[in-house]
C-alpha cells in the first residue's frame, strides 16, 4: 500500500512534502520514500501520523462516566470514586469497558499504559487488537504492608500469565499515589523488580505536598475518613516527590503522572536522581477535576521527557489522545503541533519501553497509522486507516 497526505508526521519530525508511506499487507513500513520517487500512492486529506499512545488509562473506571460532577478537587473527587465505583453489575462494567477500548481503537491508540487493581481488563489484553502495560497498582498505608503487596502480586501474576500473540502484553506492580502507598509498601514494589517500569499519580493536589511537608491538609483529612490511623507517618519537610522518589531505585524507568503541582524544583531534582524520566500529562481530567493545568511552560523548559494520558472515563468526557493535545494546544497556542504529535506517540511508546514496534513511521515497524482533520480547529479528529 502506498499513501500520502498533506502532512505527514513521523513520531519525531514533520517529512518533507510529497513524501509517501509504503506499508506492507499487514501494516509494517516497508519504506519512506522521498518526495518525487511515487507518483501513484493514494492521497488522504489532513495529516497522516503514527498511532497514538495512551500511557495513563484506567479502562476498569469506565462504567463511572458522568457519575462524579467536575470541579469537585481531588479529594472529594477520591472519595466518591470509592463510594461509588462499585455499585455495577458485572454486566454493565463490561460494556462500559469495551464501548471505551473500541472508542480508542477507532480514534487511533494502539497502545495503552492501563492502570488496574484487578483482572478486569483481561479480556481487553485477549483480544490482540492493542499493545498493553498494564500497571497494577498496590495501595495501603499503613505499616503492615505485606498483604496489600500480595494482593496486588495476584493481579500481576494473572497478567504475566497471559499469551501475547502479536501484540505487546507487558505488566508491572507500582504505587498508586504518595499518599496511599507507605513507605514499607514503596520497598516492596521496588524490589520486586528492579527493571521494571514505574508509574505513580504524582502532585495532582496541592494537598498531597502538604501533607508530606507539614502532615496537614485534605490528604490527612481524607485519611482519616477512611479510618486510616497515620500516626506512623512522619512528614519529610519537602514536596512528595523529593520524599519518595528516594524510596525507589534508579534502576526503574519512571513515568510521574498528572504534575499539576509540579514545580521546577521537582522537576530538576527528580532528573537529577533518577536517569529515566518521564512525565505524563493528563490535562482535561486536570481541568475536570480540579480546573486547573500543569504548567506547562515549566514542563516544557524542564522536563527531558513528556507524554500524554487520558486518565479514566471518571474523570474525562472521552479517552482520545487528540482530544488531549487539542486542550494543550488551545490553552497554550504556542505549542507546535509537530511537538505535540510527538508527546502523543513516539514518546509515549519510549514511555512504555515499546518503541521498538511502534510510535514512529520507520520502516520495519507497525505503528499503525492516524489520519487527522481539522488539526487547526478547536475539535480535530483522528482516525485509524492502519
Amino acid at each position: 500500500m502506498l499513501i500520502t497526505a498533506a502532512r505527514i508526521h513521523d513520531g519525531i519530525n514533520w517529512l518533507p512534502a510529497g513524501s509517501v508511506i509504503e506499508t506492507t499487507d499487514d501494516g509494517v513500513i516497508f519504506a519512506i520514500h522521498e518526495p518525487g520517487v511515487i507518483h501513484d500512492a493514494v492521497y488522504y486529506e489532513g495529516i497522516l501520523a503514527p498511532g497514538f499512545v495512551n500511557v495513563h488509562c484506567h479502562l476498569e473506571l469506565s462504567h463511572m462516566k458522568g457519575v462524579i460532577p467536575e470541579h469537585t478537587g481531588l479529594v472529594p473527587f477520591l472519595q466518591q470514586v470509592m463510594k461509588s465505583r462499585f455499585g455495577f453489575t458485572d454486566e454493565q462494567k463490561k460494556a462500559a469497558r469495551h464501548e471505551a477500548f473500541d472508542a480508542m481503537l477507532a480514534n487511533g491508540v494502539v497502545a495503552v499504559g492501563d492502570i488496574t487493581n484487578v483482572n478486569d481488563t483481561a479480556d481487553l489484553r485477549a483480544l490482540n487488537k492493542m499493545h498493553f502495560h498494564s500497571f497494577v497498582e498496590a495501595i495501603g498505608f499503613n505499616e503492615m504492608p505485606v498483604k496489600q503487596f500480595e494482593n496486588a502480586k495476584q493481579v500481576y501474576d494473572a497478567f504475566a500469565a497471559q499469551q501475547a500473540d502479536g501484540k505487546m502484553l507487558q505488566q508491572s506492580i507500582v504505587p498508586h499515589a504518595p499518599y496511599s502507598v507507605s513507605y514499607a509498601l514503596f520497598k516492596l514494589i521496588d524490589e520486586h523488580n528492579l527493571q521494571s517500569v514505574i508509574s505513580i499519580h504524582n502532585q495532582e493536589s496541592p494537598a498531597e505536598d502538604e501533607y508530606y511537608i507539614s502532615k496537614q491538609g485534605g490528604m490527612q483529612t481524607l485519611l482519616h475518613s477512611l479510618g486510616i490511623d497515620d500516626t506512623f507517618f512522619h512528614p519529610s519537610g519537602k514536596p512528595s516527590i523529593q520524599t519518595y522518589m528516594r524510596w525507589l531505585s534508579p534502576t526503574h524507568q519512571f513515568i510521574f503522572v498528572h504534575n499539576t503541582y509540579t514545580t521546577s524544583q521537582d522537576i530538576i531534582a527528580a532528573q537529577r536522581l533518577l536517569p529515566d524520566v518521564y512525565w505524563c500529562l493528563c490535562p482535561n481530567a486536570n481541568l475536570y477535576i480540579e480546573n486547573r493545568l500543569p504548567d506547562i511552560d515549566t514542563l516544557v523548559r524542564d522536563a527531558n521527557n513528556i507524554c500524554i494520558g487520558t486518565d479514566s472515563l471518571s474523570s474525562n468526557h472521552q479517552l482520545s489522545i487528540l482530544a488531549e493535545l487539542a486542550t494543550l494546544k488551545r490553552h497554550y497556542p504556542n505549542l507546535d503541533w509537530s511537538t505535540l504529535l510527538r508527546w502523543g506517540t513516539y514518546n509515549g511508546a519510549r514511555a512504555l519501553q515499546m518503541q521498538d514496534a511502534i510510535g514512529k513511521l520507520e520502516e520495519g515497524k507497525k505503528p499503525g497509522i492516524v489520519q487527522i482533520k481539522g488539526i487547526d480547529t478547536d475539535s480535530p479528529v483522528a482516525s485509524r486507516i492502519i
